[in-house]
């Protein structure tokens, strides 16, 4: 006779708004009502809007931004070749593929351009000190966040669901774009003196 306290269905964990271990893939999905989703929504939000606002400091100078001049001597002063051009760059990175996050718009690309950007921006702000204002733990937050949405895929609540091809997001699509993410932030950071 089973004991009063074991669980006498598989999926005896589901009042607690857990998944059965033994399910896998879709079944996992199925058993957690979009919970998944609305999380994976409520990051792409924060960090999509967060990122457009910063790109929108760089391009137009909004939110007490330097607008592309003052963005431009900041990255002259930071090392990078035609700073003015570099502004343009990374606010149109940051506007683009944070506004992408928010809709769920080609999400590994959009989560590999956030991420390479970061990483920029990770390296300039470097000082071997870790917490705001002066450390890197805002910048450390931003990047980690764009790796793992790159990672996860956008959630059913996406622009993405329309597209074939991103319909069903694999592992692979977002590996393969936080590496492409990575050689790019590499590749601009190697032309920085």
């Amino acid at each position: 006779m089973p004991s009063p306290h074991a669980p006498h269905a598989p999926h005896a964990n589901a009042t607690l708004g857990t998944a059965d271990p033994a399910t896998t893939g879709a079944d996992a999905q199925a058993a957690t009502p979009h919970a998944y989703d609305a999380g994976l929504l409520v990051l792409r939000i924060a960090l999509g809007l967060t990122m457009a606002a910063h790109g929108a400091q760089k391009l137009f100078g909004w939110f007490g931004g330097g607008g592309l001049e003052g963005t431009g001597q900041f990255f002259s002063s930071a090392g990078y070749p035609s700073g003015e051009a570099m502004a343009v760059i990374a606010g149109l990175t940051e506007t683009f593929g944070g506004l992408a996050l928010v809709l769920g718009l080609l999400t590994p690309l959009a989560g590999a351009a956030v991420f390479g950007t970061m990483l920029n921006a990770l390296a300039v702000k470097w000082n071997g000190s870790f917490f705001a204002p002066e450390g890197v733990e805002y910048e450390l937050l931003l990047t980690a966040v764009a790796a793992g949405l790159t990672l996860t895929g956008p959630g059913r609540y996406a622009v993405d669901r329309a597209l074939p091809v991103l319909r069903a997001h694999r592992l692979a699509y977002g590996a393969g774009a936080v590496v492409l993410g990575a050689v790019v932030a590499g590749i601009v950071l190697l032309v920085r003196s």
